[in-house]
């Protein structure tokens, strides 16, 4: 049997599909299990064990149905379902199922606050895209594998951290899915903060903020700016080394996830109701969820934005400090 996947972004999003894969290896051991994404995150799958072969879409959609139609596959799961996996779908002619992505459920949510969501997380939703295939959850949680190469030697880091540390994800794909630099540069600066060291990390994106946020609390407590100066897979190898892990709505905190790491994760526009809060599986870890609720005007978007539409971004601003460092304290004990 051979079985096509497709999720072509982005980060988060595609490190929750991997219990679909897994799960399709233990019902079908002999399949050969193709992954189809985009160039610029076929490092997230590339060394995952359960898959045969990555494809990969460039600039034509055209150019890769011409390379996946020589596979002659006897299924396509589609977790993506857009246009582009339609017209792959079409083109290729095979069975398939796709996602069901409830873009109508989430826009009663955001524009009139009804919530007729099902209390599921994405990825027992992605598995229902597998009913077909009699694929069930193993409850083992997400997966993230990265070559030997990209695994970083805590050695190789400042003597203070390579005893343990605390990893702070500032960055998001939106802004206004960002904790700001000034509450994080307040959180830091708390007296009541634990004494732990404090790696940042995020994307060349973030590295301005967050030698902001060095400058700042570099006196304060003992901090390392590790942002913009690791690969996807390094930063996820460090997120693996991590005591706990606080962090954004955002990929790295899926890949903390995966690797079972404690989590404070801190929302704005976004819910923790859309389905996509960290996923542990089976397993009992310890994660704390901060979030402004009863706020009149959130979410305001499934996404995100570069700037608060209302112009308070109050779903971040009305997060007090005090809960972060309780959130951490009690993670660390």
């Amino acid at each position: 049997m051979k079985i096509l996947i497709l999720r072509f972004s982005s980060i988060g999003d595609i490190v929750l599909t991997t219990p679909v894969v897994r799960c399709l290896r233990r019902t079908y051991p002999e399949a050969e299990i193709h992954y189809a994404t985009k160039q610029a995150f076929a490092s997230i799958v590339q060394s995952n064990p359960h898959i045969n072969k990555v494809y990969t879409l460039g600039n034509s959609v055209l150019d890769l149905v011409g390379e996946l139609r020589k596979e002659n596959y006897d299924y396509i799961v589609d977790l993506h379902h857009n246009q582009r996996t339609l017209l792959i779908k079409t083109l290729l002619g095979k069975k398939n199922a796709a996602f069901d992505k409830l873009n109508y459920e989430k826009w009663l949510l955001v524009n009139f606050k009804i919530d007729k969501l099902p209390k599921v997380h994405i990825v027992d939703r992605y598995l229902h895209t597998c009913n077909e295939l009699s694929v069930s959850n193993d409850g083992k949680g997400l997966d993230y594998f990265i070559g030997k190469d990209d695994v970083v030697d805590t050695a190789t880091l400042p003597v203070t951290f390579q005893q343990g540390y605390v990893a702070w994800v500032i960055g998001a794909k939106q802004d206004t899915k960002k904790f700001p630099v000034e509450k994080i540069i307040a959180t830091l600066s708390s007296a009541d903060f634990p004494t732990v060291p404090i790696m940042l990390l995020g994307s060349k994106e973030d590295m301005q903020e967050a030698e902001a946020i060095y400058n700042a609390c570099k006196d304060k407590v003992q901090l390392y700016n590790a942002a913009g100066k690791y690969k996807l897979n390094q930063s996820a190898s460090l997120v693996q080394q991590a005591k706990a892990v606080i962090a954004n709505d955002t990929g790295l905190m899926h890949i903390a996830a995966a690797y079972k790491r404690p989590i404070v994760s801190i929302w704005g526009n976004t819910v923790p109701k859309f389905g996509m809060y960290p996923y542990y599986g089976n397993y009992q870890v310890k994660n704390y969820q901060l979030q402004v609720e009863h706020l009149s005007c959130r979410p305001c978007s499934k996404l995100g934005y570069s700037a608060c539409p209302k112009g308070h971004f109050k779903c971040m601003n009305d997060i007090q400090e005090a809960w972060v460092v309780a959130a951490l304290q009690q993670m660390l004990q």
